[in-house]
């Protein structure tokens, strides 16, 4: 049990730092990831988003320390990385393939995501037999 709940804790880890990363580059540089230029209002509106990136990522960084216990919370993170996806993937539809790393992205929020999370529940209901929870 402690083994697993280690290798989850170091792929949350690993995982978390790229929406940290592309978050925090987003706040701090704007549109210039994409090399595209932009309106004021638009350049601020993705610095906004790369903010909640970089609140996502660091949320999940959180959970790192009791992370059999924090399902509710990594839930949550989830099912909003998940509906970001769906966002993207709905404008993969709408018009056209994006870049590589969009796609990447697209890949970690409608597939690491959810595998990560149903992770999280398998080691925390191993918790919750092993000691006794609810």
């Amino acid at each position: 049990m402690e083994r697993e709940r280690k290798l989850l804790q170091q792929a949350v880890a690993i995982a978390a730092t790229i929406p940290v990363a592309t978050g925090l580059y987003g706040v701090l540089f704007g549109q210039a990831l994409t090399g595209d230029a932009v309106s004021i209002s638009a350049e601020s509106h993705f610095r906004f988003l790369s903010g909640l990136l970089l609140g996502i990522g660091l949320c999940f960084w959180s959970t790192l320390p009791s992370i059999e216990i924090r399902t509710g919370r990594f839930r949550l993170l989830t099912l909003l990385v998940i509906i970001g996806g769906l966002g993207r993937l709905i404008g993969l539809g709408l018009t056209g393939l994006p870049s590589f790393f969009m796609i990447g992205g697209l890949f970690i929020e409608l597939a690491v995501a959810p595998a990560l999370c149903l992770w999280q529940t398998r080691v925390a209901n191993r918790y919750a037999e092993e000691h006794g929870v609810a």
